[in-house]
């Protein structure tokens, strides 16, 4: 009678003494030519990848591999064109700016019902009218502030959920914000908006309008500038990513040139702030360039970077004059205050590229 024939996918722990099996030849005393115990510590098992065990259409049987939600954009893509994924469809971009606009309403609705029951609480006074919740302006600046910053985590996820690609996606074309770039484009940014302001206030002057500037010293000054520092890079990062970051990528998906997407960006962005005369010009061309900066260095550091130095010496220079009343009011421009946002463009969109040029800044996906 014959042995039982041995397993050939699992090698036995201890090897049988030699003797008959079925087919007439000894079976071999010790392990076959080629094996080493110790390649394999556990010993390999029937279905192990690495043993070779069963497979099922050409793949180790097994449970299947983990697909990721979100998929990023093919290499080679550049960053007007990173909502372009192999989950791309029609109706995403439109979904999730719906659903953008709609949360934010409401949030914007709640923020406003939970101030006023913080007022009730603290007794801290609110306004009766205009578009200020806040008796107190320093307060009131930095509850605008923090809720315009709330549209930063709708834009990121709106990316995540609706289109189903990486939120980094709408940093740079690298998937993430280049804090190193960030940088350098901060330092331009400074040097530009000083100049602007000082070009500016020379032009202003020899028109013999006052620049407007003032000092009302450090106790007024302390308490709305940490406000400002505090907040007003969150607050230009969330306008940038959603203006320049969501708009340019959405309409993407739609156009090859970037250029219908930065226009409509610029509207949007202009037509958001409460500006009359040349100050629709001076915001409308201040959208388009931080567009065309986005597209032509991959990313929004540029954008962000200028945005945010504008902003937080706008209204340090208020807080410093001591007129924090006025910080949030927009309306008409001087036309020669263009002349000093002329400067200003010119010497950030020049020093911008040429870091660029130098360093390699990735413009596209890898």
């Amino acid at each position: 009678m014959s042995e039982t024939q041995p397993d050939p996918h699992r090698l036995p722990a201890v090897y049988l003494a030699p003797g008959p099996y079925a087919g007439g030849t000894a079976w071999p005393a010790g392990p076959p030519p080629g094996w080493h115990p110790g390649r394999y510590p556990r010993g390999p098992q029937w279905g192990d990848a690495a043993w070779g065990g069963p497979v099922w259409g050409g793949a180790a049987w097994g449970p299947p591999a983990r697909t990721r939600w979100d998929v990023p954009p093919p290499p080679g893509t550049p960053y007007d064109q990173m909502a372009r994924t192999v989950l791309n469809r029609w109706w995403r971009p439109i979904v999730g700016t719906l659903a953008i606009v709609a949360t934010f309403v409401v949030i914007s609705i709640g923020a406003g019902l939970v101030a006023y029951l913080v007022s009730l609480v603290t007794r801290v006074p609110m306004t009766g009218s205009g578009p200020r919740l806040f008796a107190d302006p320093v307060l009131d600046l930095g509850f605008q502030l923090g809720v315009i910053a709330l549209l930063l985590p709708l834009v990121l996820g709106a990316a995540w959920v609706f289109q189903r690609r990486p939120p980094g996606s709408l940093s740079s074309v690298a998937l993430r914000l280049r804090w190193r770039w960030l940088a350098a484009c901060l330092l331009v940014a400074v040097v530009s908006v000083v100049l602007g302001q000082a070009a500016e206030a020379g032009m202003l002057l020899s028109a013999g309008v006052g620049p407007g500037y003032g000092w009302a010293g450090w106790g007024a000054f302390l308490p709305a500038l940490i406000v400002i520092l505090l907040l007003v890079p969150f607050q230009a990062a969330a306008e940038e990513y959603a203006y320049r970051g969501w708009i340019i990528q959405g309409l993407g998906a739609y156009f090859r040139s970037p250029w219908p997407a930065i226009l409509l960006g610029a509207v949007a962005f202009a037509a958001s702030h409460g500006y009359t005369g040349w100050g629709i010009v001076y915001v409308f061309v201040f959208g388009v360039l931080m567009g065309w900066l986005a597209v032509r260095t991959g990313g929004l550091e540029a954008p962000i970077a200028l945005h945010a130095s504008n902003n937080v010496v706008a209204f340090g220079l208020v807080a410093a004059s001591g007129d924090m009343n006025g910080a949030l009011e927009q309306g008409a421009v001087p036309w020669q205050a263009l002349i000093g946002s002329a400067v200003q463009f010119a010497v950030f969109g020049f020093g911008v590229l040429i870091i660029a040029r130098k360093w390699a800044i990735q413009t596209l996906s890898r």
